[in-house]
């Protein structure tokens, strides 16, 4: 994989984040971005100027959010009647409507002109993103790419994802299954013993469960279950719309001009996607805290919003998200026809996994069985 003249790189597409790495001298080297970051925003952000990708797209997504894309990976190869995109659509700043094949567009402004991106698309600029961090390091052109996708994804999730790279002037040599990937990645093939590892990888948009057999150099998937529509934006959510009902009663309890929706929140506050970047912070705060508080001055004709939030009442407000989790875990098991008593390790990857709640729900599921955090 690593010959001079012909290098193929992996590129993790995720929904929040984005990274790529290359193999070689038997181990997965991470590369770096230009700001020394392993991990890149998945974000695009359209100027009057320019378009920029990721971290400097993600600083601007307070102050361009209506032509600043995250999430595309939510929206590729789905329809835009699924139900899980007309309930995106309703929490994110930007526009997506429909073309004549029913499939969801983005449109933006750029460089003064109306423009529509295909999710692909936008996916395709995110790519072209990490194969340029690549060709950076490695100092030579690079057009092979293997590209990874949630384990539960369909064929049309899974050939969306393959026309991104196309379009980005990849070689997509094989879309391969995320949890495979990070076995491979971690070494998990270097037990000596055959070894059933659960690998359990939630991240910010979409979570897998995967239950591998690995003996030496050899994988089987024994099962693999989970939710191409489950992770931290929705835990985000939650926590968006839990801030927002409280501004609202707290707003429509003192004498205003008039009372105030939800739905005129969401129209007239030019801080939504402030208070998004407030919530985010305030659930990983709260993975090391017992309690925060989330603040945006002038949120709403010149109100302050401020709200406390404790660990107990984050972990409350998804417990049913959570609890989602570990019936994709016990499906699993009992689909790869063993018991959770035969699983050897189970390997945490995402961010999410970092949250208490999901940590110490699967040490209690598993009892005494090793769990390895690799985030």
């Amino acid at each position: 994989m690593s010959d001079k003249n012909n290098i193929s790189i992996g590129i993790d597409l995720g929904t929040t984040y984005s990274c790529v790495g290359i193999y070689r001298n038997g181990t997965v080297e991470i590369i770096a971005n230009e700001r020394g970051n392993r991990t890149t925003p998945s974000y695009v952000s359209f100027t009057d100027k320019e378009r920029l990708i990721g971290e400097s797209a993600k600083i601007l997504s307070c102050s361009n959010y209506k032509n600043t894309i995250y999430d595309a990976k939510r929206l590729i190869g789905r329809n835009f009647n699924d139900k899980f995109v007309k309930n995106d659509i309703s929490n994110w700043p930007f526009k997506v409507k429909k073309n004549i094949k029913n499939k969801p567009i983005i449109s933006v402004k750029y460089k003064k002109k109306k423009m529509t991106f295909t999710p692909e698309e936008i996916s395709s600029m995110i790519l072209s993103k990490m194969k340029n961090i690549a060709e950076e390091y490695m100092g030579q052109n690079i057009v092979n790419a293997v590209i990874t996708v949630p384990a539960y994804f369909n064929d049309a999730q899974r050939q969306a994802t393959k026309d991104a790279g196309i379009i980005s002037g990849l070689n997509v040599l094989r879309i391969i299954n995320e949890p495979t990937a990070a076995a491979i990645a971690y070494g998990l093939n270097k037990n000596k013993n055959e070894t059933n590892v659960l690998v359990f990888d939630l991240g910010g948009g979409t979570f897998d469960v995967s239950l591998l057999t690995i003996d030496k150099d050899l994988f089987e998937v024994k099962a693999t279950s989970g939710d191409t529509h489950l992770g931290g934006e929705d835990f985000d959510n939650r926590l968006i719309n839990y801030c927002l009902n409280s501004f609202i009663e707290s707003y429509n309890k003192k004498k205003n001009d008039s009372k105030v929706t939800l739905d005129i929140i969401k129209k007239k506050s030019k801080n939504i996607k402030k208070l998004k970047s407030e919530c985010e912070n305030a659930k990983i705060m709260l993975s090391n805290m017992s309690e925060t508080t989330v603040q945006v001055e002038s949120f709403y004709k010149s109100k302050k919003l401020k709200v406390h939030i404790t660990r107990a009442k984050f972990e409350d407000m998804c417990r049913k998200d959570f609890e989602r989790c570990l019936e994709s875990v016990s499906r699993v098991i009992k689909d790869a026809k063993l018991h959770k008593n035969d699983i050897h390790e189970v390997v945490l990857i995402g961010g999410s996994t970092r949250i208490p709640y999901i940590q110490n729900m699967l040490k209690k599921y598993f009892k005494k069985k090793k769990i390895v955090k690799r985030y």
